[in-house]
């Protein structure tokens, strides 16, 4: 896949530069509009300048730092999840990674996971504790595969650094329109009004106000088509890892068929998760950030001879009835790949169990300690009582936090 590895590289260099033009337009209008004169637009495109300067090198070295604490993700150790270290390891090994990803979970009830970072020696995996919660561990192989396959497609990079570029276009033109608000509020005049240059100004603050409405709506444009194809080519290298299509097509009809929406995402980070994180009136607005889930089980279970590339390729065409969407370079020199049958899972529990099971995850990430009492009674002690002296419910015996 170096040809799609290339793509992607050009693509974050064309986003760089776009979200850079974009930037710096944004800011010569709005300081021109704030300043009074088409000479301060000079200075607030030299701000604008100096924040996409500093925002690409944070994108860079930080970026997916920024995109987990919003999403409220939490590091964890082996002892939180073993299983899930165990296929992460699996799935790292498979694609010849350098380096395993730094693991961690998000406390949210809602199944779903995304990857971030900046290179494969730099990059990070997050999952819900939700859908450890409801996953079978073929599932939650072929959702870390598709994962892992964003990291060695190099989509990291490209998410990473449009997820921050666009907050920031967000937040330029959030303080804009709040500057606005206040200055009208205030009963602030520009002096340009009285200087003779009142026809000027207003036509300068009419375009900001539009560029203001606009610049996040097609910053969100852009970062949304550029991540439907990914979608498609990270399952393909999932199926090409794992060996399973039926388990990335089950894990993601389990994911689609919650009612649940995700707290913890929000529109930049939407695109990031390997479905879309919302319900209801937000998954339709935005509904183009993912390809129609729907469409990929589909693809999936129409791998019936292979799980090589050009398998996924095949299965493509027939359901979708349009071309290819894996490179031809691939293809052409793609090595069969069989597929495998279902490993010996263990079953997922009732809808109780599997809740209980979540918020067990949940505590975990969350510090709390498990004392499991010879009764029969699980005391799920919260960090806060650590140290202090318990007495089983049932039994009334003896424990230490």
């Amino acid at each position: 896949m170096w040809h799609q590895i290339y793509i992607n590289k050009r693509n974050s260099i064309i986003l760089l530069g776009l979200m850079a033009t974009l930037l710096c337009g944004l800011g010569y209008v709005f300081g021109a509009a704030f300043g009074g004169s088409p000479d301060a637009g000079w200075t607030g495109m030299f701000i604008a300048a100096c924040v996409w300067l500093f925002l690409m090198m944070l994108s860079l070295f930080g970026g997916d730092q920024i995109l987990l604490a919003s999403s409220r993700a939490t590091a964890v150790t082996p002892d939180v999840h073993p299983q899930l270290f165990n296929i992460v390891e699996e799935m790292a090994i498979a694609a010849n990674l350098p380096k395993l990803p730094n693991i961690y979970i998000i406390n949210d009830p809602a199944p779903n996971a995304f990857a971030a970072g900046r290179s494969p020696e730099h990059a990070s995996v997050a999952v819900t504790a939700g859908l450890l919660g409801r996953l079978n561990r073929d599932e939650l192989q072929g959702v870390v595969a598709h994962e892992i396959s964003h990291i060695v497609h190099r989509d990291i990079l490209f998410v990473t650094m449009a997820g921050v570029m666009l907050g920031a276009i967000v937040l330029l033109s959030q303080v804009f329109a709040r500057g606005m608000f206040y200055s009208s509020m205030s009963g602030r005049r520009y002096s340009s009004r009285s200087q003779g240059g009142g026809g000027a100004q207003a036509i300068l603050m009419v375009i900001a106000i539009l560029l203001a409405i606009l610049a996040p709506l097609f910053a969100q444009l852009l970062y949304f088509a550029l991540s439907r194809k990914r979608e498609y080519l990270a399952d393909a290298g999932a199926v090409r890892l794992t060996r399973y299509p039926e388990g990335l097509a089950s894990a993601l009809e389990k994911i689609a068929g919650t009612p649940i929406s995700m707290e913890s995402a929000n529109a930049v980070t939407a695109p990031m998760y390997i479905a879309n994180p919302f319900r209801g009136a937000k998954a339709i607005s935005l509904f183009s950030t993912h390809p129609p889930v729907e469409e990929r089980i589909r693809i999936l279970r129409n791998m019936a001879h292979g799980a090589a590339f050009k398998d996924y390729n095949a299965a493509y065409e027939q359901v979708t009835h349009r071309g290819g969407v894996i490179p031809p370079a691939a293809i052409k020199s793609d090595e069969p790949v069989g597929l495998r049958t279902a490993a010996a899972s263990t079953p997922v529990g009732s809808p109780k169990q599997t809740q209980r099971q979540i918020g067990d995850i949940m505590r975990k990430v969350n510090g709390f300690l498990f004392i499991d009492c010879p009764c029969g009674v699980r005391l799920k002690v919260p960090p806060t009582l650590a140290g202090r002296t318990l007495h089983c419910p049932r039994c009334n015996r003896q424990h230490t936090a």
